[in-house]
């Protein structure tokens, strides 16, 4: 399409959905749903997947597990309306065989369309069931011999209820016919584009909303198709982009310079009893030199499963008291707040430095008192959401530090921040996380934030020997529990559930407890799970702490937090339906001590290939940084970072494992845009991101 003199390259794909036909009010709310909101959204909402529905498979060619078109007639009718019941249709074609569709939700007027001699084509996913080839639920329509086939494969589009695929294919179609020209569509400027083997836009937008027959369809599958790459390097430029605004509106207001004498980080190191690693002085000279910045610090440290991150945030803390400002640190369950809470206490105590705790649970005259003396100016304060709250008010807030920040969503991380906001002045932000962020990952997920490595254990702890033993030899597993414990040392029998629920996990939990209690007399065997009071749960790790509980069963609640050196033996039940990092944790929490620990990866078969080769990277390496890359390799951004929840990370064509080979140039690229084209970088963030960019103007 031609633009007219009157449109410019600034508002081409500006105009509301409803300027095209056919669109009106309940339409347009059903795809504000979907983030559509102009016509430009039409044309960046991308096909998940595609059909191919431009020739006929034979009957006698179809496939189990694979999707197909087939043609033919009706051959025998059996509708059910007794209990359970279901419409049952064979139909056949000219290669002599028999498919079988079946419906469970269907009406009568439905099965009286189906009469036998009746000509359908049919697409479904093929299954082998008890009599041959068989379609649950396939989508069909009626058809004369000979009508015409599809011209091109058929996209298939994220859609929301009351929405259907063929209505919504319409509508993106009529988006299509107001496609521009390049040279208005395009926002990369040619400069940058060059040596970068980035074809037309344009004929990107076409070809994946339209491909045509002869398209690759596994390139397409895999997202390797010259055209998704394309739009995958501008969806990954443009998180780049919006990243970096955040990053750079946050950096463009005060903090305030917290450079102290330091006395008391002297005297808390002169206290501890162990020194800092070679690794934890480096980040922690780091996070000082930004601390005694006027600008924000943004900065996250990652380290292993006990490579002394809380440490480094005390040291941080204290230079935020020293100035006479406050610290708050938030974590994400009460479990590893608490645990937070008893390790600042200890350290910073008996320096004089008092530490407030303030969560969901504590209430009433705590509550009030907690409340009052954070406004009151208590200088590090410990909790969890409950720090975000209305009602929570801090006197001088000078650093806000965050653990396991892939738990919350970048809006939280502002919503505590803002709690010391006074003018343009905002608190340094410190973020802690005990899952390594592979490089690809950081490179992209966190461009806001500078990235510090703790990349060195403490010396003295002992590497964790991992085996993965199957279900059916459970009984050995219990008799090797018997024998540690019978040493005097501490084990952990961690449960995990396939389904979502932590009722369900309560209960296998309570079941292997029974178990256990049984097969271990004389031993003391205790209960962690989700569904337990937080007072309860606390009262249980303590005692496993002071060793008078030898085995604790538990949920993944004790995934992190925990810091048990006596316990010497993990076994974790089911240990095929974790992701990599989160098996990673659980072996984290033994290993803490000088005495050899053992995990014990529990699994049931039969095995997919992808869980056998997470229980083979745990068997092969220990460190982090490795299986952090492994895990983004085997399950993807989404599942790595945790965003599921927070929608951070939903891309729409791009997949950071896939793509990374794109990053040094997006990285080189948008570099370029913000300092020589900002506005070309506005409207590119406003393109793909719409509304969802909000938080980048925090």
């Amino acid at each position: 399409m031609k633009m007219t003199d009157a449109t410019t390259a600034a508002d081409a794909g500006r105009e509301p959905v409803t300027v095209l036909s056919g669109i009106g009010p309940a339409l347009a709310r059903a795809l504000e749903k979907l983030g559509v909101a102009c016509v430009q959204d039409l044309w960046f909402h991308l096909p998940l997947r595609y059909e191919d529905r431009t020739r006929i498979t034979p009957i006698r060619e179809l496939i189990g597990g694979q999707p197909a078109q087939v043609e033919g007639e009706v051959e025998a009718v059996d509708s059910g309306f007794g209990y359970r019941a279901q419409l049952k249709v064979a139909i056949g074609d000219d290669s002599a065989s028999t498919l079988t569709l079946r419906f469970f939700h269907f009406r009568k007027a439905q099965a009286d369309q189906l009469r036998v001699g009746t000509r359908l084509r049919c697409y479904g996913d093929v299954r082998m069931g008890a009599r041959g080839v068989e379609m649950i639920h396939p989508q069909y329509q009626r058809v004369a011999v000979g009508a015409p086939l599809d011209a091109r494969l058929t996209p298939v589009y994220p859609t929301t209820e009351g929405l259907g695929q063929k209505r919504l294919r319409s509508v993106i179609e009529k988006a299509l016919e107001r496609l521009p020209d390049d040279d208005v569509l395009e926002l990369i400027p040619a400069s940058l584009r060059e040596g970068l083997g980035l074809g037309s836009l344009r004929e990107a937008l076409l070809t994946v909303h339209r491909p045509p027959p002869e398209a690759d369809l596994s390139a397409l599958a895999r997202g390797m198709h010259p055209a998704q790459q394309r739009l995958a390097f501008e969806e990954l430029l443009t998180q780049h982009l919006s990243l970096q605004r955040l990053r750079a509106q946050v950096r463009s207001r005060r903090a305030p310079a917290l450079q102290g004498c330091g006395t008391l980080r002297r005297r808390l190191l002169d206290t501890l009893p162990f020194a800092l690693t070679g690794a934890q002085q480096r980040v922690d000279a780091e996070v000082l030199a930004d601390l005694a910045q006027a600008k924000p610090m943004l900065r996250l440290v990652q380290g292993d499963v006990g490579s002394g991150k809380t440490v480094v945030a005390a040291l941080a803390a204290l230079a935020a008291v020293e100035c006479g400002w406050q610290a708050a640190l938030m974590a994400p369950t009460e479990l590893l707040a608490e645990q937070h809470l008893a390790n600042l206490s200890a350290w910073l105590e008996p320096l004089g430095v008092e530490v407030a705790w303030l969560a969901g649970k504590v209430q009433g005259k705590a509550r009030k008192q907690a409340l009052d003396a954070v406004a009151g100016g208590t200088p590090v304060v410990v909790g969890t959401h409950a720090l975000m709250q209305e009602g929570v008010v801090f006197d001088r807030l000078g650093l806000v530090i965050i653990d396991e920040q892939h738990r919350f969503g970048v809006h939280q991380r502002l919503a505590l921040r803002d709690k010391g906001a006074e003018g343009e002045q905002v608190p340094h932000q410190l973020v802690l996380t005990a899952t390594p962020i592979p490089r690809t990952l950081a490179m992209s997920a966190y461009a806001d934030l500078d990235v510090s490595s703790i990349d060195e254990l403490p010396p003295g702890r002992t590497p964790v020997q991992t085996v993965a033993i199957a279900g059916s030899r459970r009984g050995e597993v219990i008799e090797r529990l018997r024998a540690a414990c019978g040493e005097g040392r501490q084990a952990y029998w961690v449960c995990t559930i396939i389904e979502e629920s932590e009722q369900l996990v309560a209960q296998a939990a309570e079941v292997v407890h029974a178990e256990l209690s049984a097969a271990l007399p004389g031993l003391r065997v205790e209960l962690v799970h989700g569904r337990m009071k937080a007072r309860e749960k606390l009262a249980v790790m303590q005692a496993f702490k002071r060793g008078e509980v030898a085995v604790l069963v538990a949920t993944t609640v004790i995934e992190v937090g925990v810091d048990v050196p006596n316990a010497s033996l993990m076994v974790i039940e089911n240990a095929e339906r974790l992701g990599l990092a989160q098996l990673h944790q659980l072996r984290g929490r033994v290993g803490r001590g000088s005495v050899a620990s053992s995990c014990v990866l529990l699994y049931h078969t039969p095995l997919s290939a992808l869980a056998r080769e997470r229980l083979q990277v745990m068997r092969e390496t220990s460190d982090g940084f490795r299986i952090a890359e492994k895990d983004l390799e085997l399950r993807g951004p989404g599942e790595v970072l945790g965003t599921r929840q927070t929608g951070r990370l939903e891309f729409r064509v791009a997949d950071l494992a896939r793509d990374a080979h794109l990053l040094p140039a997006v990285q080189r690229v948008g570099a370029a845009m913000l300092q020589e084209h900002p506005q070309r970088a506005e409207r590119l963030v406003r393109r793909w991101i719409g509304a969802a960019a909000r938080y980048a103007d925090a």
